[in-house]
Parts: structure tokens; sequence; C-alpha cells
């Protein structure tokens, strides 16, 4: 949890709230930076045993995901949530990458393999692999990231 969640849990109002910050409490979270729930969003450099490297978030989505350590994406069926995409690889072999969040109300949506589409568990839209909508209530397509796998079939690589 963090530190505004924490204070707002107590029933704190914005105005204490902004206090302790222009006061530069010395406040820390409970816990280890090991249990932090947030991913760094740029993981790189000595990232590199996730099996994911570059830029995973934001507008300059960049990255590549090394198939042998990201196992769920290797099997035709799988997909992953990395960073603001869902990269998945389809049945009939191919890998796409889309925009994980539904344009309806910011559900991160999951792959369905045996219908070979995007369903968002909050509300049901349904999303084709190009983005599209194919059933509401969703009415805003999917953003579709440019995916290129290598010559062994070992790195996938997504750009925006």
């Amino acid at each position: 949890m963090k530190r505004g969640e924490f204070l707002r849990s107590l029933g704190l109002s914005t105005s204490t709230l902004m206090a302790f910050y222009c006061l530069g409490t010395t406040m820390t979270a409970c816990g280890s930076s090991d249990d932090d729930p947030d991913p760094d969003p740029t993981p790189g450099g000595g990232n590199a045993g996730t099996g994911i490297i570059g830029t995973i978030s934001g507008s300059a989505v960049n990255f590549t995901v090394d198939l042998t350590k990201v196992t769920a994406v290797k099997a035709a069926g799988g997909f992953q949530v990395i960073g603001d995409t869902i990269v998945a690889h389809t049945n009939s072999g191919s890998y796409i990458a889309l925009s994980k969040t539904c344009t309806h109300q910011g559900t991160t949506i999951g792959f369905r393999a045996a219908q070979n589409d995007f369903l968002c568990p909050n509300h049901g839209s349904q999303f084709s692999t190009t983005g599209s909508v194919e059933e509401g209530p969703a009415t805003t397509a999917l953003k579709v990231y440019k995916t290129t796998l290598s010559a062994d079939g070992n790195t996938l690589t997504v750009t925006a």
C-alpha cells in the first residue's frame, strides 16, 4: 500500500494529506522494496533476468521478450500482460500485441484462445485480434502494436 492510500484509509482529508507532503515528513512505507507491487515501468539494463527488456509503458512502447524465459507467450494460445500491453500467441501461430486496457472503463482484458479474441471481464466487451470492437459496450478499438519474431523464434520485439 502506498503512503497516500494508507493516509486516505485513515480518513484524512486532502488538506491534511497536503500538509504531510508539504512538511516533508519522513514517513516510509511498511515493508521492503522487494514486496513493492508497482513494477519498474521501464525495465532494462540489469533487468534481463525477467526476459523483458525495454520500455513497456507510455507512448514509447519498445521492448523485447525472450520467449525462452516468458514461456506463457511461447505456446499457441498463450498470452501475457506486459506493462501497458497484452501480448498473445494466436492459435494460427502469429504474435499480436494490443493495449491491455479496455476502452470502455479501463479494465485489463484477457486473451481467449478458443475464440481467438480478447474479452474484458468487467462488462463483456470483446475485441478482435486486430483490436476492433466485436461486441460492446466498448465503442473504441484497442491500440495495436507491431510485433516482430526473430528468425530463431526465441525473441519477440514489440514497438509502438
